[in-house]
């Protein structure tokens, strides 16, 4: 319980499993880019991979990466401030990251097995994080109409 003014006790708002979800999402998705990286140099090694389409992949990966590192500063930052803007905006990333991801793991040139993998994966941890988001928004917004 943390101590607002003297004599008026405030209790914390923020989530512990949004916190770890984040942290989560955070090293799974350095792995991820890693990966997903080396996945397309090996296709386009491999695999007579179109060049437009291997610049599209590229820029959308890299575009993802940017993102995603919006989606986990925002998200870390919403939470431990219990601010509703930062959590909404962190939503909004994570909506985007998950729309990367099904594009990587469906309409990309050349869908490995292990694209399959790593897109589902990315998925069910996004997907998780969106949900426990919005509970931490629903509780952060709920406190401020009250407050």
């Amino acid at each position: 319980m943390a101590m607002g003014r003297p004599g008026r006790s405030t209790i914390a708002l923020s989530s512990v499993i949004l916190q770890i979800l984040i942290y989560l999402s955070a090293f799974y998705s350095l792995f991820y880019f890693l990966s997903n990286l080396c996945l397309i140099i090996y296709k386009s090694q491999v695999l007579s991979y179109p060049d437009s389409y291997l610049t599209l992949d590229v820029a959308l990966l890299l575009l993802m990466v940017a993102f995603e590192i919006l989606r986990v500063y925002w998200g870390i930052r919403g939470n431990l401030q219990e601010s509703a803007k930062f959590i909404c905006s962190s939503l909004i990333f994570t909506a985007f990251t998950l729309l990367f991801s099904v594009y990587f793991l469906l309409w990309q040139s050349y869908v490995l097995r292990a694209d399959v993998i790593i897109n589902t994966i990315l998925l069910c941890i996004c997907g998780l994080t969106g949900a426990v988001g919005f509970g931490a928004l629903a509780r952060f917004t709920r406190s401020d109409l009250r407050g």
